[in-house]
């Protein structure tokens, strides 16, 4: 028998044993494919309670994992909903919401996008993007997604959890489905005579050889940049955020199904509501702020002065690998890029990544041209996030810290997030320039349509207005929406059935 196609993770955490779980479901029925993960003892996760995208769902949906078998084990809530707090205060919108898109909200986008583009041309309409889809009610109320059976729309929704003992539920998960685990550190690295890599020495005198292998390493990038010499494209001209202080806090009464996301004087505080506790940090820029200063900052934001709850500090490398792919080697999480945490776009990197990965990937027909379209099918993924995420930053009204100033006066913006922009402030169709660019892969539509309406990037109001013409009022959509949130329970009780 032929020896079996050998594939070495390098480097657990949720990244690593994420893409161990999606091999083995692929490969479950090949006996000629061997899966080995091997995680240093000495290298800790860094995980500080994390948010996820509705991409997550699809995750365990794939490895029929159900909800009750983990979520209880990470302390994992349901989130409908990020809210983002005292970002553009001069528009005088104090806050919005970017609720994920679920199918009931067929019934109501156009209304909003029609009223984002009539507000546009200085009309008087409602355009407070939670208040026109559902998931947003339910934040509002309070709700969980989870839907009665006679309920017949799909609900979109992501969670909240511990990422550390999400990495342990993983890792088991994998063992058991065949992955090898080894706990050992990472000595040295092999490469043969055409540069690809071929084995790794431990620190239990062992070798690991491979055909294929995966980088997991974090931020140290181990194979693809200190090995193979990939290199690492930074986009700290203009996403200054570069560090964070994290501090957890005691769980509340009343546990929220929405990630909150909170301006400070250097950039924002997330409020990650689990189980057994809130997760809270400031992620922020060195350059602006020093890490004192940013933890003092983050303990009277939350009114938190007491010693006995510890911070933690942080450091982040925002960018992306020039290839993410190269030779026998594929990067997956940080080692193959990192864009800051707000929208919770890291897992939804990673999962895209190994799916993508996983679609392309034939070992017996491996190519360059295999490799060439991978890359530049998830660079691109990378930067048309970014372009998302710097809009958060280009478009703030905040004028109280020279890091905003700086911020909204940025010019380092690309030619696609250029042309967006154009596109909205001079009242042309968003939809049509997104269908152009192709981009709705990436953030639809509704999304930019809710970043933009929230906040309140609109001209003056015309100083006659017709009185009519607002689709928020004449569709009676907040009606709809308070009915149809009559058939969900409360998020307590749907945590509370996940123990049943």
């Amino acid at each position: 028998m032929t020896r079996p196609y050998h594939i070495v993770i390098v480097g657990g955490g949720t990244s690593g044993w994420m893409a161990a779980n999606l091999f083995a479901r692929h490969w479950k029925k090949n006996q000629n494919v061997a899966i080995t993960l091997v995680e240093s003892p000495n290298v800790s996760t860094i995980g500080v309670g994390e948010g996820s995208t509705p991409t997550l769902k699809r995750f365990f949906d794939a490895l029929e994992i159900d909800e009750k078998a983990w979520m209880p084990y990470c302390n994992a809530t349901y989130k409908v909903n990020i809210r983002f707090n005292q970002w553009s205060p001069q528009s005088g919108i104090d806050s919005y919401s970017h609720p994920f898109v679920s199918q009931t909200d067929a019934f109501t986008q156009r209304a909003f996008i029609v009223n984002a583009r009539t507000r546009r041309l200085g009309l008087d309409t409602h355009t407070q993007p939670d208040d026109f889809f559902l998931n947003g009610a339910l934040a509002a109320y309070n709700k969980g997604p989870k839907t009665p059976e006679n309920f017949p729309f799909k609900m979109e929704y992501g969670y909240h959890f511990d990422s550390h003992k999400l990495g342990n539920f993983l890792s088991t998960l994998a063992v058991d489905n065949g992955v090898k685990h080894i706990s050992a550190h990472v000595k040295s690295i092999t490469k043969n005579d055409v540069g690809d890599i071929q084995s790794i020495a431990l620190d239990n005198e062992s070798h690991i050889h491979g055909d294929f292998f995966v980088d997991c390493t974090g931020f140290s990038s181990l194979l693809m940049e200190k090995s193979l010499g990939v290199g690492f494209r930074s986009f700290a001209n203009n996403l200054f955020n570069d560090s964070a202080v994290v501090l957890p806090t005691p769980t509340a009464e009343t546990i929220p199904s929405e990630t909150t996301s909170t301006a400070l004087s250097a950039g924002w505080a997330w409020k990650i509501p689990l189980a057994h506790r809130i997760g809270h940090g400031y992620v922020y820029s060195s350059s602006h702020i020093d890490a004192d200063s940013a933890e003092c900052e983050l303990r009277k934001h939350l009114n938190c002065t007491s010693d006995n709850i510890e911070a933690r500090h942080l450091k982040m490398r925002v960018g992306q690998l020039e290839k993410h792919w190269d030779k026998n080697c594929l990067a997956i999480g940080l080692s193959q890029g990192f864009i800051e945490p707000l929208e919770a776009t890291a897992l939804h990197l990673v999962q895209i990544s190994i799916e993508l990965f996983l679609s392309m990937f034939d070992k017996d027909r491996c190519n360059r041209q295999q490799r060439e379209n991978y890359n530049n099918s998830i660079s691109t993924r990378f930067e048309r996030t970014r372009d998302y995420i710097v809009a958060h930053y280009k478009l703030n009204t905040r004028s109280d810290s020279n890091y905003w100033i700086e911020n909204r006066e940025n010019r380092n913006i690309s030619d696609s997030l250029a042309q967006l922009l154009s596109t909205w402030f001079n009242k042309d169709d968003l939809c049509a320039e997104i269908a152009r660019q192709d981009i709705s892969t990436h953030f639809t539509s509704l999304s930019w349509h809710a970043l933009l309406a929230g906040y309140g990037s609109f001209p003056d109001l015309a100083p006659n207005q017709p009185r009519q013409g607002d689709l928020y009022i004449d569709q009676k959509i907040q009606q709809f929406l308070q009915r149809c949130s009559l058939n969900f329970s409360s998020h307590e009780e749907n945590l509370r059935l996940l123990d049943q």
